[in-house]
């Protein structure tokens, strides 16, 4: 990577607003907290009212949520004994499917930065495609995660909506959007901080909208029927963008069924491949209808912690990426998640330069225009994706390694009865100075450092 004399000096100049102690919270053990005693049961079309009372009575069972899903519920059994009743419930005719409500979390490892800059939208050439799309407030990117905080300067003015689904109630619509954990917010500010408002940091599609949903708790966990919740709940509510920075191990028909839902609802659905150096699948990523997304470095590498395979669609920035987070304060953070709502926000800058295109043109547009970098075709399907090229801003350059075309995937999925890792969080320093980049075709330098060329 070239450096030259501006570069070293801003660096310098930058590095003495910057705190120099850095957080490093342990990892919350607040995971353990979630029963693992729950069993998501559908039954077939038709169950009347009576009968499904009728079978949770004679197991004994409390129902303890009513998912968006049709005919479809959560019940609580002894802990210990899921599988026993799952084989029972299996039994019985009326019961479509009956699987554990296996848990979900955030996807993210820690990381130690040294400068604040936001390299990723750099690397994706977002500056160059500002001169096409900011995106449009009347699409709605959900962020579906651990929640996004409104007191934010850089997120408050951008959430239309929002709800939590961690509770036993369902989704429920909130007056005021809040994350107690932080992931959602720095999620959000990637694909969707607000932009030339002289504060903090800038989002790739940042004249979208956001909708927080929460499905993850305080730790950055959740069951999958909320994730699920959330995703219907998401779709329901004007979503066009779904951004899954977060995931388990373990397959689900319920979040399979939710997926498609959304798709079928003209949603674009982004997800995080996960951070397990492997290709190890990884839900709902994995599904046909997710955009499963790797995590690159700033040399279009794969990232060391990134998943990888062929059922991965592309990459995008994930390692030290710089983010909104909570009490207003900011913070770099790596992973999946991070490079997930980067294919969020082009999918927003899309449907602001084509507000008629449907989530297939979307997404066959970010896919063909990903840049074929190191790993294309082993790592990922199609690449690193590019803003400018999604866009029609740049020229496409033939490169000697053709873009292969992966064989669509689908799955009928059968549970399994694996726990997610408990993921940890490292908070870096929160840079004092304001960076606001323009949307313009000026030097990228520019963007990061505006004092530079005051």
């Amino acid at each position: 990577m070239k450096r030259v004399l501006f570069l070293e000096i801003s660096l310098l100049i930058f590095s003495l607003f910057i705190n120099p102690e850095l957080f490093t919270p342990k990892a919350s053990s607040k995971t353990l907290d979630l029963p693992k005693n729950r069993i998501i049961v559908k039954f077939k079309p038709y169950t009347s009212t009576d009968v499904k009372n009728s079978f949770f009575q004679n197991f004994g069972v409390a129902k303890k949520e009513t998912l968006r899903l049709s005919q479809t519920y959560v019940v609580n059994v002894p802990e210990g004994r899921v599988a026993e009743f799952i084989g029972k419930f299996l039994k019985n005719p009326i019961v479509d499917y009956a699987e554990e409500d296996n848990i979900a979390n955030a996807v993210e490892t820690p990381n130690d930065p040294l400068f604040p800059n936001q390299w990723g939208l750099s690397k994706i050439q977002s500056p160059s495609s500002w001169d096409i799309s900011h995106g449009l407030s009347s699409v709605n990117i959900a962020v579906v995660d651990t929640g996004v905080s409104a007191s934010h300067t850089d997120l408050g003015s951008k959430i239309t909506k929002a709800a939590n689904c961690t509770t036993s109630s369902g989704c429920v619509l909130i007056s005021s959007s809040f994350d107690d954990n932080g992931h959602g917010s720095h999620v959000a500010g990637i694909a969707s901080s607000a932009t030339n408002n002289l504060a903090g940091v800038s989002g790739t599609a940042y004249d979208t909208s956001l909708i927080s949903v929460k499905v993850l708790d305080s730790s950055g966990s959740g069951y999958y029927s909320w994730v699920a919740n959330g995703i219907v709940w998401a779709a329901d509510n004007g979503a066009k963008v779904v951004n899954l920075s977060l995931g388990g191990t373990s397959s689900s028909t319920t979040l399979y069924n939710a997926i498609n839902y959304a798709w079928n609802k003209g949603v674009v659905i982004v997800a995080a491949a996960g951070n397990s150096n492997s290709s190890q699948r990884f839900y709902p990523a994995y599904y046909s209808n997710s955009i499963a997304t790797a995590a690159t470095d700033q040399n279009d590498n794969r990232a060391s912690f990134s998943s990888y395979g062929s059922w991965v669609d592309v990459s995008a920035p994930g390692v030290s990426i710089l983010s909104t987070y909570n009490n207003g304060d900011y913070a770099y953070l790596s992973g999946t998640s991070m490079a997930t709502p980067f294919v969020s926000g082009l999918a927003g800058l899309l449907y602001g330069a084509n507000p008629a295109w449907t989530n297939s043109q979307v997404r066959n547009k970010i896919q063909s225009t990903a840049d074929t970098v190191s790993g294309t075709g082993t790592y990922w399907a199609y690449g690193r994706i590019n803003a400018c090229k999604a866009l029609g801003g740049c020229t496409q350059t033939p490169t000697a390694t053709p873009t292969p075309t992966p064989t669509p995937v689908e799955l009928t999925p059968t549970p399994t009865p694996t726990n997610s890792p408990t993921p940890t969080l490292t908070l870096t320093p929160t840079p004092t100075p304001a960076l606001t980049p323009p949307p313009t075709p000026i030097p990228w330098w520019c963007v990061r450092w505006p004092f530079l060329c005051q």
